[in-house]
């Protein structure tokens, strides 16, 4: 009996003891997979140390080796990238050896008009008086006070003021090229961003360098840096840029707390600034919610890191609509709506990935749950929120499907320019050239596969790996890479429908080509569905992942290094003598209160080199801007001298500017010309069975006030011309002479 007592007393003792440390174990299994691998993976790490029979120190140096030289490769990258851009401005312009005037013709267009405020804020005797009269400006638009900074997003303009006053470069370097070297210091940003995003996915600072060479072979679809400077997106796509590399390293699965910790804060940090530096940013953070949506929806990303991303996005816009001055636009964008569906969505279904196989077919019928709470939500949000959102772009997005037809000037101008137009056929051709597109495709089909694969083993209930090894062949089942591939192709039909995207699709195309020829885990899923048996896929794996960008590498360098070479050595001569006279005649002979009219285009100009005041400028995101654009674009139809001359004195014009080049244009495609454009509009052109004849009472205005005949001198003298430009000034006191 004694010793049934002592061997009950101890089996009890032992089942505690194990209750007590199931318990432990347990709770251990609830702790963040961070603190996990944070404890578990060195011990992992130096069990394989000691197999291969190295020490802790040899991996530590290894890996700190590897590091330091990809660091390296990435900022080198960058940096050589800027320095390359500025050398190729400077060839092409003529920078340095130009006078200020000459060096401002040089922005074109909206470009102009950025760069105007710029050196108004350095001309206000305080920063804080020049951000008063940026968000009070009377003094650009004719009869129309406007918040310039909330209305034409002048937030880098405010930081490169900023900067070249606080760091004393007034003396040091101008302020042309302090603003200038800034978006190039920001492209190089960009460069580098992508290295690292391919770097990180493949694990070679390999792919890096080819994403790189990709890039800058590419640079005419890549970035529109050559054309527009100070454009918005070249401001900020280098910070969206920085948020997907974060965000990649973000996803990765077995990440430890301190790096996950330091993407996640990267990722909200870039995404505010991302949306404060454009106003079309919330867009294309609408299709990266997608992207992210779409990860979760098939199981194949942490969800809890997903909707962290999510809370991201909320705290960017709430930022934004306060410091944007309330912006309403924000409030009523697609990216509110997507994200407070996600949120509601993820209340109603918690539990969903959990279960029967008829729960997890549920879980994908969330896309649809949530496309329409989205819908309802935005819908909503239009109805009360107060809102001025460009009614334009949803007309536009009517017709270019081919939903209506309209005979409206703006419509039919924005369906004629190039970035809203198909890609060409050049576009396709270009990317095959350089090995690209070929790359890209055999990337994106093999990922795809293996992407289906995975989602259809989730469905039937087979759990996924917590560490895909290589020699599983698995690539599919890597969050940040899935990501990728529904990002790129996402964007690519976009670019598919408006060449302008192109600028958003190729640098991705760039990164995930890269990743893929680099990568061994690529290669290893190949090899998987091949069952290749005479050669070990492992080794195979390994040597075509750093013999195939080698000969890339190599057959770029031979066919492309010497173009770029070339391309910096040739001294390229941009010299406008007819806009230097121009605008040399207006700050010498114009009073300082005149208010001139002509092309949207041709007053940016004006307004950047004289400072002289405007009636219209070539932005078009603002609806009474293109109202006025249209209407002074008149002055190129087929209307009476009167119907013109109300027309500038309901704007206040006192001086007007007909350009040769739009009066006599003779366009490559007929029907995209302005002149064109507006006799559709006014109906001065008559279809009759496929045939289309002009008929109008008067002649083309820009033609007939040439002939200095009654009763177009009755309205208008002119004061100035030159080969290009006709001035004329509008008469306050009409003289009826015949």
């Amino acid at each position: 009996v004694y010793f049934s007592e002592c061997s009950f007393k101890y089996y009890v003792a032992i089942t505690l003891k194990k209750m007590s440390s199931g318990a432990a174990d347990l709770r251990q299994r609830k702790k963040q997979n961070c603190i996990e691998s944070e404890k578990m993976a060195p011990e992992e790490r130096n069990k394989e140390k000691s197999k291969l029979g190295r020490s802790p120190k040899y991996m530590l140096f290894q890996r700190f080796a590897k590091l330091f030289f990809g660091c390296l490769a990435a900022v080198t990258s960058g940096m050589m990238y800027a320095v390359y851009l500025s050398t190729y401005h400077e060839r092409k312009f003529w920078f340095s050896s130009r006078q200020e005037l000459e060096r401002e013709i040089t922005f074109q267009g909206d470009s102009a008009v950025y760069y105007s405020f710029y050196k108004e804020l350095l001309k206000a005797p305080s920063f804080e008086r020049g951000v008063y009269e940026l968000t009070h400006n009377n003094k650009t638009i004719s009869l129309k006070t406007i918040n310039a900074v909330q209305q034409m997003t002048l937030y880098p303009e405010l930081i490169a003021s900023v900067l070249y006053q606080a760091s004393g470069s007034e003396e040091v370097i101008e302020p042309v090229y302090f603003y200038i070297g800034i978006v190039f210091g920001l492209q190089g940003i960009y460069v580098t961003a992508l290295f690292v995003t391919s770097w990180v996915m493949s694990g070679t600072w390999l792919a890096g360098m080819l994403t790189v060479a990709w890039f800058i072979i590419n640079r005419t679809d890549t970035t529109r840096i050559d054309h527009s400077i100070p454009s918005r997106e070249n401001w900020a796509l280098p910070y969206f840029a920085c948020q997907v590399a974060a965000l990649t390293g973000y996803l990765k699965k077995n990440l430890n707390c301190s790096a996950e910790k330091f993407c996640y804060l990267l990722v909200g940090a870039s995404t505010y600034t991302f949306m404060m530096m454009w106003e079309y940013s919330h867009y294309l953070l609408c299709v990266q919610a997608v992207s992210l949506f779409l990860l979760d929806s098939f199981a194949l990303a942490q969800t809890e890191k997903v909707h962290e991303v999510y809370k991201t996005y909320l705290l960017s816009l709430f930022l934004g609509y306060l410091l944007q001055f309330e912006n309403s636009a924000l409030l009523v964008s697609p990216l509110l709506s997507l994200v407070a569906a996600l949120m509601l969505s993820k209340c109603l279904q918690m539990n969903m990935k959990k279960g029967t196989f008829m729960s997890r077919l549920l879980k994908i019928m969330q896309i649809y749950l949530v496309l329409t709470l989205t819908v309802t939500l935005n819908f909503l949000l239009k109805m009360f929120v107060p809102h001025k959102e460009n009614e334009h772009l949803l007309k536009f997005i009517e017709v270019k499907l081919g939903l209506n037809t309209t005979k409206n000037f703006t419509m039919n101008w924005l369906l004629c320019q190039e970035s809203l137009q198909a890609p060409s056929q050049d576009f396709f051709l270009r990317l095959t050239q350089s090995s690209l597109l070929p790359f890209y495709i055999l990337v994106l089909i093999i990922c795809l596969f293996s992407v289906t694969q995975v989602i259809f083993r989730t469905i039937c209930g087979e759990p996924l790996k917590e560490t895909v090894k290589l020699e599983d062949g698995r690539i599919g089942e890597r969050p940040e890479i899935v990501y990728h591939v529904i990002h790129t192709i996402l964007l690519g039909c976009l670019a598919m429908c408006l060449e302008g995207m192109k600028y958003l699709w190729t640098p991705y195309v760039c990164m995930l080509a890269a990743f893929g020829v680099c990568s061994p885990e690529l290669w290893m899923t190949l090899f998987k569905w091949l069952r290749l048996k005479a050669v070990h896929p492992i080794l195979l794996a390994v040597i075509l992942s750093m013999a195939v960008p080698t000969i890339i590498g190599f057959s770029l360098w031979k066919e492309f290094f010497p173009r770029i070479m070339t391309e910096l050595s040739e001294l390229q001569e941009f010299y406008d003598p007819d806009t230097v006279e121009l605008m040399t005649w207006i700050k010498r002979q114009a009073p300082v209160t005149a208010v001139f009219a002509g092309s949207p285009q041709l007053m940016g100009v004006i307004k950047l080199c004289t400072g002289w005041m405007v009636s219209s400028l070539p932005l078009y995101n603002d609806d009474d801007l293109l109202k006025r654009n249209e209407n002074i674009y008149q002055i190129y139809s087929k209307r009476s001298a009167e119907d013109i001359y109300k027309i500038l004195t309901s704007y206040k014009a006192n001086f007007l500017v007909i350009e040769d080049s739009i009066c006599n244009e003779v366009g490559p495609v007929r029907g995209c010309r302005v002149k064109d454009l507006l006799d559709i509009a006014n109906g001065h052109v008559i279809c009759e069975e496929g045939d289309s004849y002009a008929y109008s009472k008067y002649g083309r205005f820009c033609h007939e006030i040439k002939m200095n005949y009654s009763p177009y001198v009755n309205y208008f003298t002119r004061v100035y011309w030159n080969r290009s430009y006709f001035v004329y000034r509008i008469n306050t006191v009409i003289s009826f002479q015949s």
